[in-house]
């Protein structure tokens, strides 16, 4: 269900033909924030189905799911964590598994040295993991709020009127500024 609302989301937002040159530099800001807004607003319709799935709100209704929403950069961390260790873990599982069955052959104390080996590199893996998921949650967070702060500052009415009481905006003066550079 999920799947197929990404995929469509995805197909919309990554344009089929891709203009090539320096036309794109003189677009109007007027449609860059009307993309933005049409964005805001699929992102939105996706995060309302995620949200409303029972499984999403039983969880969220759980008091493991409060403190997580209490904790975003937690979440977020713990959500790294979890993607990210699939694989290692999945590995020891499997080690685990064909060690079991070289055991019921008689390499009882070849099992047990492999999975003491391959526990203690899981161990030192998932503690990698732990540290790269919280960098990366950190890196993500820190990203988000910079992107998020220069996209209000550059799009908002209300901060253009107050800089500019005249009604000149700052935009359209960058954009001539450079138009000459632009032209072949």
């Amino acid at each position: 269900m999920f799947d197929c609302a990404l995929c469509s989301l995805v197909e919309e937002l990554i344009p089929k033909e891709t203009k090539v040159g320096f036309r794109m530099a003189k677009e109007e800001p007027q449609s860059i924030s009307k993309d933005l807004q049409e964005l805001q607003k699929k992102l939105s319709l996706l995060i309302e189905s995620i949200q409303t799935n029972s499984k999403v709100v039983a969880f969220m209704t759980s008091p493991v799911g409060q403190y997580l929403d209490r904790h975003p950069f937690l979440a977020l961390t713990l959500l790294m964590f979890i993607a990210m260790s699939a694989v290692p873990v999945g590995f020891f599982l499997l080690l685990v598994v064909l060690t079991s069955l070289a055991a019921f052959v008689g390499v009882i104390l070849l099992e047990g040295l492999v999975i003491s080996v391959g526990g203690l590199s899981l161990l030192c893996i998932l503690c990698g993991l732990a540290f790269v998921s919280l960098a990366m949650s950190g890196t993500i967070t820190v990203s988000y709020m910079v992107v998020s702060s220069l996209i209000s500052y550059w799009f908002s009415p209300s901060s253009l009127a107050q800089q500019n009481p005249g009604g000149n905006c700052r935009l359209s003066m960058k954009s001539t500024d450079f138009e000459g550079l632009y032209q072949e």
